[in-house]
């Protein structure tokens, strides 16, 4: 069993875009026709995260300060303080693992905790 893919709900595709394609890189894949708009990005091994422009039905819930306590999507980085820079330079806060391990955790703009940790 592998993971194929992530779905997540956000509000505003372009803002979002301005998150997986221009703080994380992420690329594009093609996304057929399915009634609502989207955006799937690439990742390794066939993996893909879907954005979904739809009403989010947990809009209004609370989330914990650290994305670590929270559902979050878990992505390797090949430079962990290239990523912290340009999260830095965009004014998007983040916080260190509390485990020791070399990653961080930060919100794309609709509140999804993403952690970043170092491949190895």
């Amino acid at each position: 069993m592998r993971l194929l893919h992530i779905g997540l709900i956000v509000s505003d595709l372009t803002r979002s875009a301005a998150f997986y394609e221009g703080i994380l890189g992420l690329p594009r894949d093609p996304r057929p026709e399915l009634g609502f708009d989207g955006i799937f990005y690439r990742l390794e091994a066939g993996q893909q995260i879907h954005l979904m422009r739809l009403d989010d039905p947990y809009g209004g819930v609370e989330r914990p300060a650290h994305g670590g306590r929270d559902n979050h999507v878990a992505l390797a980085v090949d430079d962990l303080d290239a990523i912290c820079a340009r999260l830095n330079t965009a004014s998007i806060s983040y916080t260190r693992s509390r485990s020791g391990r070399a990653a961080i955790f930060c919100r794309d703009p609709d509140g999804h905790a993403v952690e970043l940790c170092l491949s190895v």
